[in-house]
C-alpha cells in the first residue's frame, strides 16, 4: 500500500534523508527536524538578508525599520515552510500561529536590538545581522519543536477532551 505524501512531505524528506544514513549515534544528536529547521532557516534567513541589503542599498531606511521589514517577511515564509516542509503539523493552523507569533516577538525583539546595537558600535550591519541570527536559532528552534509544532499524543487530546466535556457537565463525583 502506497501512502499520498504532500510535496511539502516529499520536499522535506529530499532534504534530510542523508540524516538516515549517519551512525545511530551521531542521529540522536543530529534529528531530522533539526536538520530540516536548519536547512529552511538558511534559506528564509538569505531572503531575510538580501531584503534587507536591498533596503540599505536603496531607501534611506532607518536600520531599525529595514530590519523590522526584511525580518518580518521571512519570519512569515520560516513558519509556512516549517509548518509543513519540516514538522508537517497538520493541526490547526490558528493556535500554531498565535504560539510561532509570540516566538517571533521575542526573536523580533532580540533581532533589532541586537542588530542594531552592534551596528552602533561599528560592527557592518551584516555581520551584526548574522550575530543576532545565531542568538535566536536556538531560542526558535527549541520553541518550534517543543512549543509551537510540538507532537500531541492522541491520548493525552481525548484526554483533555473528556475533562472538557466532565467540566461542561459538571463533576460527577462531587
Amino acid at each position: 500500500m502506497t501512502v499520498d505524501r504532500t510535496r511539502a512531505e516529499r520536499l522535506g524528506d529530499f532534504l534530510t534523508a542523508w540524516v538516515d544514513r549517519l551512525p545511530p549515534r551521531l542521529r540522536r544528536f543530529l534529528p531530522r527536524e533539526l536538520v530540516g529547521f536548519a536547512m529552511l532557516g538558511a534559506f528564509t534567513f538569505a531572503i531575510d538578508l538580501g531584503v534587507l541589503t536591498a533596503l540599505r542599498h536603496w531607501t534611506h531606511l532607518p536600520i531599525a525599520v529595514a530590519v523590522a521589514i526584511a525580518y518580518i517577511g521571512a519570519f512569515g515564509l520560516n513558519f509556512a515552510l516549517n509548518r509543513t516542509v519540516n514538522f508537517r503539523s497538520h493541526a490547526p493552523v490558528g493556535r500554531q500561529f498565535l504560539r510561532y507569533a509570540a516566538v517571533m516577538v521575542g526573536d523580533f525583539l532580540i533581532t533589532v536590538y541586537v542588530t542594531t546595537g552592534l551596528t552602533m558600535v561599528g560592527l557592518d550591519f551584516r555581520v551584526a545581522r548574522v550575530a543576532a541570527s545565531a542568538v535566536v536559532a536556538v531560542f526558535t528552534y527549541s520553541a518550534s519543536r517543543w512549543w509551537v509544532f510540538r507532537d500531541r499524543p492522541a491520548a493525552a487530546v481525548l484526554a483533555q477532551d473528556q475533562d472538557t466535556d466532565l467540566d461542561a457537565v459538571g463533576d460527577p463525583v462531587a
